[in-house]
């Protein structure tokens, strides 16, 4: 899975009277490569935590079918079957993946895809070696990508890899999902105000008791503690920033981005950050790759289109220049 900017949470106890009997649990684990965390209000903290430990067996469960570092996943299992004539028996989850990830391709225009596994397997071995790979080897991968090369039979419920050497990643789109799946567990429990955090993808519902919703910070590009001065004020959405803090690699002076782009096989060399709130996770979590990757008046339309907020956070010589749509205002947190 793709690692996240994390968001600054800013969690508030509880106050009042009227909400006396609600009681605020938080917890963690280490889930995907990062922190996965819970917080939720509740009365009873046998109940809590026993809810906090479905929650995370569904998340173990999730993981075992998407994730691209397991080897025996249902995702690689598939990925294996690439350049065969037998089509792949889907679960339903992972079934379920694959048309909303087809969804977000055809909403996108092609700048999400999760066909671009062996270039994001290129890119993650290159930078763990520090070395930058030869555009040779980059065009050899890109050959691989394709939507048009992913076959879905929606009756069969099968997927076919028609290339051998095809791969999938869900890095761009399962953290948001499985932090949406996650809420609404919860929520089918009785929990009415709840926020999980999985590296920096969150999704709440409710409002911390006596609050109009949860206060969130956004970071600022090229840094892993600068935040932006003002915050967002959230309740039942989703949002998530993507942006370069951690997964790049630099060569001649230009720092090139875990996101890439996939009209050429190399990582996005612009210094911003992107930020999505959307009404649901999975939503929130591929938009932001996508609208990392169009250009800014396509992101904003294709932001619109999806009715969903979006602010784009750019470095540009010393300065931090922010642009956004104009449902993104009311969003932000005001000192009232």
């Amino acid at each position: 899975m793709l690692c996240r900017l994390s968001f600054l949470l800013l969690l508030v106890l509880a106050s009042g009277q009227a909400n006396a009997q609600l009681r605020r649990f938080s917890f963690q684990e280490n889930k995907m490569g990062g922190p996965f965390a819970i917080v939720l209000y509740g009365e009873d903290s046998v109940r809590a935590v026993k809810l906090s430990q479905k929650c995370f067996a569904l998340v173990d469960s999730l993981v075992e079918i998407y994730s691209d570092y397991l080897p025996e996943s249902e995702l690689n299992r598939l990925c294996r079957s690439a350049g065969s004539d037998a089509p792949f028996k889907c679960s339903a989850a992972l079934f379920d993946m694959l048309l909303l990830s087809r969804e977000a391709f055809e909403k996108s225009r092609g700048s999400f895809d999760i066909t671009l596994g062996p270039l994001t397997h290129l890119w993650r071995e290159y930078r763990k070696a520090k070395k930058f790979p030869d555009s040779i080897v980059v065009k050899e991968k890109l050959s691989l990508t394709g939507f048009g090369k992913l076959r879905i039979d929606t009756i069969n419920q099968t997927a076919l890899l028609i290339q051998k050497g095809m791969q999938l990643d869900l890095g761009g789109i399962a953290q948001g999902y499985i932090a949406q799946k996650t809420i609404d567990l919860l929520s089918r429990n009785g929990i009415a105000n709840a926020l999980v955090d999985v590296s920096g993808d969150v999704v709440c519902t409710g409002n911390p008791p006596g609050k109009k919703g949860w206060t969130i910070a956004v970071s600022i590009p090229k840094s892993e503690r600068a935040l932006l001065s003002r915050q967002l004020l959230l309740s039942n959405r989703a949002v998530t920033t993507s942006g370069d803090i951690r997964q790049f690699i630099e060569r001649d002076g230009k720092r090139y981005s875990h996101l890439i782009d996939p009209t050429t096989g190399y990582g996005l060399t612009a210094q911003r950050n992107v930020t999505v709130i959307a009404r649901d996770g999975t939503t929130a979590d591929w938009l932001t790759k996508a609208c990392s990757i169009l250009p800014q008046k396509q992101a904003m339309r294709l932001a619109q289109q999806m009715n969903a907020g979006l602010l784009i956070v750019e470095a540009k010589k010393s300065k931090v220049v922010m642009y956004s749509s104009k449902n993104f205002k009311q969003f932000w947190k005001t000192s009232k």
